[in-house]
């Protein structure tokens, strides 16, 4: 069950997270310095069906029904629903950037356009859009224990057409814009 640290370049702030993969799925949690929480459930095909993300003054729950997302968004007990036909949502916890390459299940060279709700800020405020994955290549690096592919990304934001790099080695982020792995206490789960 990998296990380590994350940090957030722009803002100094660490991310301590775990993952693991479950009965019907993977999970991923996490808590940040400055007291957001993820906690990211997928199901066997890499759809995001639970997801709770909490900052210090809101929450917002939600999952893929079907076709659409939905989620309450809330800064107290009642919330505001909400639905989208979008793939899930995209933070910037490193967990989403894995539950959406892993759902794409591309090849070497392939690419997909996604719909994805982009949550962020600490009101969680949500916008929807589209972002071109394309799967640029795996690389091999050899490790004390094998083997590690490490599989490259561009991501590309439709609407203002910037491309952004991202590595991920299984269900890990090894480099992402903003975002440094600084800690990882065992391996990534390849076979998940």
């Amino acid at each position: 069950m990998p296990a380590g640290t994350y940090l957030h370049l722009g803002e100094g702030l660490a991310e301590r997270f775990q993952c693991a993969p479950g009965p019907g799925g993977w999970r991923y949690t996490s808590r940040r310095d400055d007291g957001v929480r993820v906690d990211l459930v997928v199901d066997a095909r890499w759809r995001q069906i639970r997801v709770e993300l909490v900052t210090p003054g809101w929450w917002l729950r939600g999952g893929l029904t079907g076709p659409e997302l939905a989620w309450v968004r809330a800064a107290g007990e009642e919330g505001t629903e909400h639905a989208e036909r979008a793939a899930g949502f995209l933070t910037d916890s490193p967990g989403f950037l894995v539950a959406v390459a892993r759902s794409l299940d591309l090849a070497d060279g392939g690419r997909a356009d996604v719909p994805l709700v982009r949550v962020s800020g600490p009101s969680l405020a949500a916008l929807t859009g589209r972002w071109r994955w394309h799967l640029a290549g795996t690389t091999e690096h050899e490790t004390d224990t094998g083997p590690l592919p490490v599989r490259e990304y561009e991501i590309t934001d439709l609407a203002t057409g910037e491309t952004e790099a991202v590595h991920l080695a299984g269900d890990v982020v090894l480099a992402a814009p903003g975002i440094e792995l600084s800690d990882l206490e065992s391996p990534p789960n390849l076979r998940v």
